[in-house]
């Protein structure tokens, strides 16, 4: 698909989203023993340790599924040129990512309207709140 998609590597820190997951007692409990006898730094790197080990356990399916949704993986960045050039050529973009979409703070709720038919972002989109406003009855 595009060319300047470029891949995220996990990563501590500033470029996380928070989740929130309901457990039982005995869960967090064994978790805390985990951490305690020293097999995780804490609860989250146990957490993100056992959510990348069912990524990986389930890597072949995943790939399919990126193929099949011709999804863009990693960061992919939608500049005012790109959505101008769109929109002159009369050939709306689909956006399809898996990782991060960002579209330029520059981009305008009118070009981003006129340039983009559909939003499909598996992760997080970035935009400013007018433009993701304009987009919301294309965002999946």
């Amino acid at each position: 698909m595009a060319s300047d998609a470029h891949e995220l590597r996990p990563r501590a820190g500033g470029d996380t989203k928070k989740l929130t997951v309901n457990l039982g007692c005995v869960d967090p409990g064994h978790m805390d023993l985990l951490v305690q006898d020293g097999f995780y730094a804490n609860r989250t790197d146990l957490i993100r340790t056992a959510i990348r080990d069912q990524i990986e356990r389930h890597t072949e399916a995943a790939k399919h599924s990126v193929a099949r949704r011709s999804l863009d993986r990693g960061l992919r960045h939608y500049g005012r040129d790109e959505l101008e050039a769109a929109r002159a050529a009369g050939q709306p973009l689909d956006i399809r990512v898996l990782g991060l979409a960002c579209i330029a703070a520059d981009v305008t709720p009118d070009l981003a309207h006129a340039a983009i038919a559909s939003v499909s972002v598996f992760g997080a989109l970035q935009a400013s709140p007018a433009v993701k406003a304009v987009l919301a009855d294309r965002t999946r």
